[in-house]
């Protein structure tokens, strides 16, 4: 169980206002603010390089801590300035030829299927959607009957951006990976909320973000690699941390995940997500997904009770994400009406979403994400407030 009061006096942020958004960008913990405000201004006493060198140790201590968050070893970790960075840089370094295939699911975020549908273009191959079941999660069985040699690398979001289900991953890599498949996480929104063992989800690759449900720097996100096949890829974009130069017409990569860096990046913002991941883990990774969970579900179920409001989210596990509509009120509406209570939500559109929302026939929805640090008594009044829109 969480300690509220400690996780509410650690979040200046959440003291005049319901904050819920934090599977778009989180509320940091003071140690998050203070640690990255540190090191620039460091950085404005002795410069950049300097402050840097400072600090080699600890970053590196950043891919241990999020190697530990996620079961992993530092040298599978590649550091970034986002996602969706993190998966483009592994995505363009599949190769791909005329006749492959490249499947996406059903509720793949706009990035990641316009990466898709760009390098298909130029490359010759197709871009496959995988269809969702009953329920709305991906569908094992479709998945499965689209399979074979040919399928070149299948992308999975664990959870959409637009809803609270979550995808059974660990048993679409295992369908994927008997045909040889490389299997590329999106985690963007589950990082953070939902336990993450790379192991037992048996992907090749994994992205995620730092500044929602971790709660670190925008700005911020890390790529996993498989080592065995990280040091079979060659990245599309290198420079001298990635690759060293060895002779004239010469370089050699770096032997492990290093080689999807670059050396230039924002070192205040990479500390502050070191030491988000570190608070995650000192406040016990499980009893934060745990709360999350409570929250998320406790609102689902208020919600469910409100006149006029239609809880959108689909499949038969939820996450942290509660998505929404209100009769007679475009979800923008909502969200700025809700902007002037001092609550913060946001929408989802279906250009984020386009494969699942145009099958839903949704232009847009209204997204809740309470952290841990949201009380009860927040979504109490979020409920009541919503409640009075809908009158």
């Amino acid at each position: 169980m969480v300690n509220i009061a400690r996780l509410r006096a650690d979040t200046p942020g959440c003291e005049n206002q319901v904050f819920l958004d934090s599977a778009g960008s989180s509320l940091p913990p003071r140690i998050v603010v203070d640690t990255t405000v540190a090191h620039l201004r460091r950085e404005a006493e002795i410069g950049g390089y300097r402050a840097a060198n400072e600090r080699l140790e600890d970053l590196y201590g950043v891919k241990v801590a999020i190697g530990e968050l996620i079961n992993a070893g530092p040298e599978a970790i590649a550091l970034s300035d986002s996602a969706s960075r993190s998966w483009t840089d592994f995505f363009y370094s599949v190769p791909l030829g005329p006749g492959d295939r490249i499947l996406i699911s059903g509720a793949d975020y706009a990035s990641n299927a316009i990466a898709a549908l760009q390098r298909a273009r130029h490359s010759g191959a197709v871009v496959e959607a995988i269809p969702s079941d009953g329920s709305g999660q991906l569908d094992l069985d479709a998945l499965a009957g689209m399979l074979d040699e040919r399928v070149k690398i299948v992308s999975l979001v664990h959870v959409p951006t637009n809803g609270g289900l979550v995808n059974p991953v660990a048993e679409a890599a295992r369908i994927a990976h008997g045909v040889g498949a490389l299997v590329l996480l999106d985690a963007c929104q589950s990082a953070g909320q939902l336990p993450l063992d790379v192991t037992e989800l048996d992907v090749d690759a994994l992205s995620a973000t730092g500044r929602k449900w971790l709660r670190g720097p925008r700005g911020t996100g890390f790529l996993y690699v498989r080592p065995e096949l990280a040091a079979t890829m060659e990245p599309g974009r290198l420079d001298l941390h990635s690759a060293a130069w060895t002779g004239p017409d010469e370089y050699t990569l770096a032997p492990d995940a290093g080689r999807f860096e670059f050396w230039e990046c924002d070192v205040a913002a990479r500390l502050g997500l070191g030491a988000a991941v570190r608070y995650l883990l000192d406040l016990g990774p499980a009893a934060v997904y745990a709360a999350i969970a409570e929250r998320a579900e406790y609102l689902r179920k208020t919600l469910q009770e409100i006149s006029g409001v239609t809880v959108r989210d689909r499949g038969t596990q939820h996450a942290g994400i509660v998505s929404f509509t209100v009769d007679g009120l475009e979800p923008i509406a909502v969200r700025d009406r809700l902007a002037g209570e001092s609550i913060t939500v946001t929408v989802s559109h279906r250009g984020s979403t386009l494969l699942d929302m145009t099958d839903r026939g949704l232009g847009s929805v209204v997204r809740a994400s309470p952290h841990c640090f949201v009380s009860f008594e927040d979504l109490d009044r979020f409920a009541g407030v919503l409640t009075n829109l809908t009158a």
